[in-house]
């Protein structure tokens, strides 16, 4: 008995630690965007979290790429993975599209994502998870909608953040499963790094060619850039790629459901954001639909 709980308690400990992460990236957004541009912001970030991984990489002595394939295959998924959908997302809020909406559109990903490994991994999401997925657009929906609604309603939400966020949700899930179907054999640091170098390599140019480089250097900026190259970047992708080689795509991919609702209650937290009652019954609603894609039945429950 103590073995099952304590194996339970590792199981959703990794996604729990991913989601509290990755759900601080829109407080690192909130306080980096006002100082540097989108492009260069995130150009800015990857590279330096690509040298810092490389050289721990290095001193840990990890094992290298074997083959050119790899790199090639790293690279794709650091476009598609950090460049696609971390630009499409940074570019949109820029843009003035407001954080709930812009979670709204990416965290459809998980249904995508679902819906594309059936028929390219293989994998069959069983009619409990399918359920899940359902309360995690439901769930979502509910925890960011009013503030969206009432946000929309000010101004016209701009066609090229929206269309930034359709990217960064396509870009997501194609990598997603691009990883978990060519990314195991990678080794995790160096192919973690390459991916990074990749990325930061085509927002670089993308931020030569369309954005005013500079960067006001205050102590904000410079909190955000520390907090998300360390803990994002490093930390919670790293672990994303963990609990990719662990699950499933489509499993691993319903964890995005509950980053907006975190991210609101971190809103409320440190910006003095309330939550109205919807968004509090959303959050709850959220949880129950990523248990049930995530957390495995017991033994002899039908699934």
């Amino acid at each position: 008995m103590t073995g099952t709980t304590t194996s339970r308690v590792q199981t959703l400990g990794g996604p729990a630690l991913f989601v509290l992460l990755w759900s601080t990236g829109f407080v690192g957004a909130k306080y980096g965007l006002p100082y540097a541009p989108p492009f260069t912001f995130l150009a800015l970030r990857l590279a330096v979290a690509a040298a810092l991984l490389a050289v721990l990489a290095a001193g840990l002595r990890s094992a290298r790429m074997a083959a050119p394939g790899q790199y090639r295959r790293a690279s794709l998924v650091g476009l598609l993975l950090h460049a696609g959908y971390l630009g499409g997302v940074f570019f949109a809020i820029s843009r003035g599209v407001p954080a709930g909406v812009s979670a709204v559109i990416v965290s459809l990903q998980p249904v995508l994502t679902a819906v594309l490994a059936a028929r390219v991994l293989g994998e069959r999401p069983t009619a409990r998870q399918w359920l899940g997925l359902v309360l995690g657009v439901a769930g979502v929906a509910l925890v960011v909608g009013p503030g969206a609604v009432q946000a929309g309603s000010a101004e016209p939400l701009p066609l090229s953040g929206l269309l930034a966020c359709l990217v960064a949700l396509v870009s997501g899930t194609l990598g997603t499963v691009y990883q978990k179907r060519h990314g195991d054999g990678i080794p995790l640091i160096w192919g973690t790094a390459v991916q990074y170098a990749a990325a930061a390599t085509a927002l670089g140019a993308v931020a030569l060619a369309t954005e005013d480089v500079s960067i006001r250097w205050t102590g904000h900026f410079v909190a955000a850039l520390v907090w998300l190259v360390l803990f994002l970047s490093i930390g919670a992708v790293l672990l994303l790629l963990l609990l990719l080689r662990r699950g499933s795509a489509a499993g691993v991919s319903s964890l995005y459901y509950l980053v907006p609702p975190a991210t609101a209650v971190e809103a409320y937290l440190l910006f003095g954001e309330r939550l109205s009652g919807l968004s509090l019954l959303g959050i709850g609603v959220t949880a129950v639909g990523v248990g049930l894609v995530v957390v495995p039945p017991r033994a002899g429950q039908s699934s």
